[in-house]
């Protein structure tokens, strides 16, 4: 009984304390909610004020920036209405000076219309005379006509035919007088000069190369030249511009490059290099770009020892490094420097001896091929190249002639420019002094003989002495003694035109006697 009942009791108590319990959590939900709804409204206002803050702060930006903006207008403005009034003030002094032209013009007008007409009062006095003295002249005839038993038509007649005959024996005997002693006397005197110039100057030919070689240790050297993957080497190429060759030889490298600066840089660079034992990309670059500023420098400094060796001053600086570079460059294989300071040598001996300045004419010299020295992608003849160029850097006016006339680029202004142009040939034709191409020497012989074989009357022509004398074998029946000279001095004057060949050509034109004149 005492179970029986504990069991509703039990169960009475559950149910009391459950619905307690849910009293309780909907009480406390209730203030919960109220405490979130106040809090969000806090926070709302909070987020408006946050909100109208920084609308404020923006707003304030957006005028300074166009007060900005407004100012810099207004300036800008400013500075074009005052750039429209130097303009119009401008344009009213251009009105007055035109005004002033046009009084001037209207005023020289009124004074050439003067001038007419005092020119035309002279004309109209002149010819009143010339009549009077055309009615004298013809009273004279008529009275010479009686005494003489001639028409004026015929005594004029006899009188030309005796004076054209004798004028004509007497020019040409004059003629051949004078062409034939000037001949001889310049024939003679310009063999003196250039014998005496070419005696006085003793020059090294040496003919430059394409690769140079490089002696290494050991072979195994090669290996870390070459790097791994060959990424040694690639960098060396790419840093220099030159080919690396890396074969078969016993102890030596070869680098191969047209630019004797580039084949330098990298000769240097890799002994350098292989001393220091340090063979690798960042390396190699570091110690091209330090070759190279080292080699420009001494460049440098070779223009100013090529200077002082010949006497020279008062060059300007930028001259200088032109006549270094000379010393990496070469023409025909002949280099550059060393034919420049021969060709100065040479002038100042002919100039010596026909007493012209020595010292320009040196300059001249030296100067005269400084525009193979130029940038290659500056386009044009490198006598006017340097003749653009030492122009700039204000060179004497006789210097700037003789560089840009000595290829007959511009007409020669002064008598040095021949004498430049005459030591430029000797030094080039000079044996062993330059060289060319097998191709382009054959080409040219080809070419020399087709061109002697164009003119009419020519049977055979022959190119010798390695393309410095073409001889002509003409037809008999169509050329005379008297034309055969003149078919020499044609050709060799075609040749002059039409081809580049260094030093001289001999043209001789063979008949029965050798006429011969030379393409200089």
């Amino acid at each position: 009984m005492d179970v029986i009942l504990l069991i509703p009791m039990v169960i009475v108590l559950v149910v009391l304390f459950f619905y307690l319990g849910w009293l309780f959590n909907s009480r406390i939900g209730k203030k919960s909610l109220v405490s979130a709804e106040e809090r969000a409204k806090h926070i709302l206002a909070e987020a408006q004020k946050e909100a109208n803050n920084i609308k404020r702060e923006k707003l304030l930006e957006v005028k300074d920036e166009w007060y900005k903006k407004k100012v810099e207008f207004d300036n800008e403005v400013n500075q074009k209405r005052q750039k429209i009034g130097n303009l119009e003030k401008q344009l009213n002094v251009r009105e007055e000076n035109i005004e002033k032209k046009f009084d001037l013009v209207i005023k020289k007008e009124k004074e050439n219309k003067q001038f007419e007409k005092e020119l035309s009062d002279q004309r109209k006095n002149i010819e009143l005379k010339v009549s009077e003295i055309g009615k004298l002249e013809e009273e004279q005839n008529t009275k010479l006509e009686k005494i003489s038993g001639l028409t004026a038509e015929e005594a004029k007649k006899m009188l030309v035919e005796n004076l054209i005959n004798q004028a004509k024996a007497d020019v040409s005997h004059i003629v051949k007088e004078i062409h034939d002693q000037a001949k001889a006397d310049a024939k003679k005197e310009a063999q003196k000069i250039i014998v005496q110039a070419i005696q006085r100057t003793a020059a090294d030919h040496s003919i430059e190369t394409t690769v140079s070689v490089v002696q290494i240790q050991n072979d195994e050297l090669k290996g870390r030249i070459i790097g791994k993957e060959g990424r040694n080497i690639r960098a060396f190429e790419a840093a220099t511009g030159v080919d690396v060759i890396v074969d078969d030889t016993p102890e030596a490298v070869i680098l191969s490059s047209f630019d004797q600066f580039r084949r330098e840089v990298a000769r240097v660079s890799l002994e350098r290099l292989i001393t220091d034992g340090r063979i690798h990309p960042a390396r190699i670059e570091e110690v091209v770009e330090k070759v190279r500023q080292e080699l420009e420098e001494e460049m440098v400094r070779e223009g100013e020892n090529t200077i002082l060796q010949l006497g020279l001053h008062n060059m300007h600086q930028e001259l200088i490094k032109h006549i270094g570079r000379m010393k990496y460059r070469s023409s025909y294989g002949q280099n550059l420097l060393q034919h420049s300071i021969e060709v100065a040598y040479l002038t100042g001996i002919m100039a010596a001896e026909v007493g012209l300045d020595t010292t320009l004419a040196k300059r001249a010299g030296l100067l005269h091929d400084i525009g193979k020295t130029v940038d290659k992608s500056v386009e044009g003849p490198h006598a006017l190249l340097g003749y653009e160029l030492t122009k700039k850097y204000k060179e004497h006016p006789i210097v700037i002639n003789a560089v840009g006339s000595h290829h007959e680029d511009i007409e020669m202004e002064h008598p040095i420019a021949p004498l430049v142009q005459a030591a430029d040939a000797i030094s080039g034709a000079r044996p062993g002094a330059r060289r060319e191409p097998l191709e382009g020497y054959v080409k040219r012989l080809e070419n020399l003989e087709a061109l002697a074989k164009s003119f009419e009357g020519v049977a055979k022509t022959y190119a010798i002495q390695a393309g410095r004398e073409v001889r002509v074998v003409v037809e008999h029946d169509k050329i005379d003694d008297v034309v055969a000279e003149k078919l020499a001095h044609d050709i060799a004057s075609k040749i002059e035109g039409e081809m580049e060949y260094p030093g001289q050509i001999k043209v001789t034109v063979i008949r029965e006697v050798r006429k011969i004149s030379y393409a200089r």
